[in-house]
């Protein structure tokens, strides 16, 4: 069997199983059971051992009972850079990027002080200080798995990032830091009913990385409340948010002093970000 029929019959495979997306999914396995571009093994021809056969085969199974493909490549790719990923940690998404480019844009004094809250795999925390020069960036993560990856990943990026483990609903992790130029975070934010209509592949995920509270604002109440004080007088706080959230965190967020909010929206026109400024030491003394 050669890559190309390796490819084909892996495709096959995904299509008896209803994998909606059979083709990009072929290709992806292919791709990582051979280490290289789809384009060359099709051009070169290039033999499949029989290891490789029933390495493909498993995932390609596993993929068909349900399970992400993120997670049994191992490895995803977010904003052009590769990220580690794996049970226990989210799964970047294409999404996310809308957070990491609103953040680009915005004006940040030299060397500015970020902090990323629920960090997960590291991938905005990271990607960031990749493209923003001499930015100091710290990922705050809970989970000790998500956090193993994170140094794993900031490793893997050469990306010299601080990591915290910390809880960031709790005044003690937030009282840690102060005059921050900007905070992103991407928290929990489906609702209760939202958890019960989740597809298959994310009922792998971490219940505590996707679960907001009833209505899927617990994390934005309480982060917004909380962390305002760590930010410098003007600082930023910019959140991703799920789909239609965006008067509701709009209202919390100026509930809390902040001032100049604004949304981003993602490539298919929905607002996937809000972020404003900090007031609170005006109005709040």
């Amino acid at each position: 069997m050669t890559a190309s029929e390796l490819y084909l019959h892996l495709r096959k495979t995904l299509d008896k199983n209803n994998i909606e997306s059979s083709q990009f999914e072929a290709m992806c396995i292919t791709e990582h059971i051979f280490g290289c571009r789809l384009q060359k093994l099709l051009l070169d021809k290039i033999p499949a051992t029989q290891e490789q056969v029933t390495n493909a085969d498993n995932i390609a199974y596993r993929r068909s009972l349900g399970e992400p493909l993120q997670y049994l490549l191992g490895k995803w790719e977010f904003y052009g850079l590769e990220f580690f990923v794996g049970d226990g940690v989210l799964i970047p998404r294409q999404d996310t990027e809308t957070l990491v480019e609103t953040a680009m844009n915005l004006k940040l004094p030299e060397n500015p002080k970020i902090l990323d809250l629920c960090s997960g795999s590291g991938c905005i925390a990271i990607t960031l200080k990749k493209y923003i020069k001499n930015a100091d960036i710290t990922a705050v993560e809970i989970s000790d798995k998500a956090v193993g990856y994170i140094n794993k990943n900031k490793k893997h990026n050469n990306a010299e990032i601080n990591v915290i483990v910390g809880d960031v609903l709790a005044e003690k992790t937030s009282e840690c830091f102060s005059d921050i130029d900007m905070i992103v975070c991407n928290p929990p934010y489906l609702t209760a009913q939202d958890m019960k209509e989740l597809q298959k592949e994310v009922t792998f995920e971490p219940k505590k990385a996707l679960f907001g509270g009833n209505d899927g604002l617990d994390f934005y109440r309480n982060i917004t409340k909380l962390w305002k004080k760590s930010l410098k007088e003007g600082g930023i706080l910019a959140y991703e948010i799920g789909m239609g959230q965006e008067n509701d965190i709009i209202k919390i967020m100026k509930e809390n002093s902040f001032a100049n909010i604004t949304t981003a929206d993602d490539l298919c026109g929905v607002t996937r970000v809000v972020y404003g400024s900090s007031t609170w030491r005006i109005t709040d003394g």
